[in-house]
């Protein structure tokens, strides 16, 4: 299952927003640095309404949601890249995650330390990336000593690497994260194996008050923190190539204790139509590169997990290897032409139910199901 690990300064709300996440009560959750030590590690399903609608259609007994796994890190510091704080444990535990989500204070609360004794999102999204930045620096360069001495011998792979590792270098000494480095291909397949902390994939998760929330759901970016947020925006489109989600930790500290009903009522007289939890854990999926297909029947409706440009057969591989070994064909329908069709039968009568090959490229919400034989 892949991983995503939250990750931020002492005390912005870690801790809480992974409670609620993972409705749980895993992670302890305090006003003072270094409350989290050990990562806790959850599970969350990844909220799709279309899996509803299949379910009702085919009176299915069970409903399978998509699923991905959150790890809530320990909170870092300046010169973590050199040890201090929790930094050693810091990022080792973010080498082992797939992508990160930086939970980013954009509030003000006199009754809630800061551990750099003010708010200021961009200052504290630059300590936590200088700090990766810094210990790639020193991998990469520890690195460039063992196959600069193959390259000079001729070798064509040690001479490839020493290439990368060179430009990367001097990209992480400009302050820039390695995934912001333009490579090619077969530059990015060498780059995996470097397992740089700046190259994994990150969203920032802008942590705002309860009463703020609605209007900045809405798009207000007006007053205090509407401007602190649209830094953030701005800074996750230049930097980072990615998307900031505003949430607020402690509204959904809160939703964690509510029946359903009561959980929309609430967010309802807050002027929020939806939990920042359902939007922040669809942008880490997206943000992973994760897409889904849907299969149903009157056993189950499911949501399978495939990556963005995985064709047919590997797509029904992940339902069993034997799917994909023995693969023939894939009838297929999207969501959306099912839903105004009505039912299955209809989607066939019209003549949109497709028979897509090896070939096929699967697309997020596609209904399947497969033809095999082994």
């Amino acid at each position: 299952m892949v991983r995503a690990g939250i990750v931020g300064l002492p005390n912005v709300g870690k801790s809480t927003l992974f409670n609620a996440v993972t409705r749980t009560r895993k992670a302890q959750a305090a006003n003072y640095p270094f409350c989290t030590i050990e990562p806790n590690v959850g599970v969350v399903t990844v909220p799709d309404s279309r899996l509803d609608w299949l379910a009702t259609m085919s009176k299915s007994e069970k409903v399978v949601p998509a699923s991905i796994e959150l790890v809530d890190i320990a909170g870092l510091v300046k010169g973590a890249s050199q040890g201090e704080g929790l930094g050693n444990q810091f990022l080792t535990h973010i080498r082992e995650v797939d992508a990160l989500v930086q939970v980013v204070r954009c509030f003000e609360d006199p009754d809630i330390h800061h551990v750099a004794g003010s708010v200021d999102p961009l200052r504290d999204i630059e300590t936590i990336m200088t700090e990766l930045v810094l210990a790639d620096l020193g991998a990469v360069t520890k690195r460039l000593e063992k196959p600069s001495k193959a390259a000079k011998s001729g070798d064509a792979a040690a001479k490839a690497e020493s290439a990368l590792l060179e430009k990367l270098k001097k990209h992480l000494d400009a302050g820039s994260p390695a995934l912001t480095h333009s490579m090619t291909a077969d530059e990015a397949k060498l780059a995996k194996g470097f397992f740089l902390l700046t190259s994994k994939p990150t969203l920032l998760a802008c942590n705002v008050k309860e009463e703020e929330l609605g209007a900045l759901t809405k798009g207000d970016r007006s007053g205090k923190t509407g401007e602190q947020v649209k830094k953030v925006e701005e800074y996750c489109k230049q930097r980072l190539a990615s998307q900031a989600v505003v949430v607020s930790a402690q509204i959904e500290s809160e939703l964690v204790d509510l029946p359903e009903a009561e959980g929309r009522e609430y967010l309802a007289g807050l002027g929020v139509q939806e939990s920042g939890v359902g939007a922040l854990i669809r942008a880490t999926y997206d943000l992973l590169g994760l897409r889904t297909y849907l299969t149903t029947g009157p056993k189950e409706s499911r949501a399978w997990t495939i990556h963005a440009g995985d064709r047919a057969p590997q797509a029904a591989g992940v339902i069993h290897t034997d799917f994909e070994r023995g693969f023939i064909a894939a009838e297929t329908v999207a969501f959306h032409e099912l839903k105004a069709a009505g039912t299955m039968g209809k989607v066939r009568e019209a003549g949109k139910l497709r028979v897509e090959g090896k070939e096929y490229v699967v697309q997020d919400g596609d209904v399947m199901e497969f033809r095999f034989n082994v």
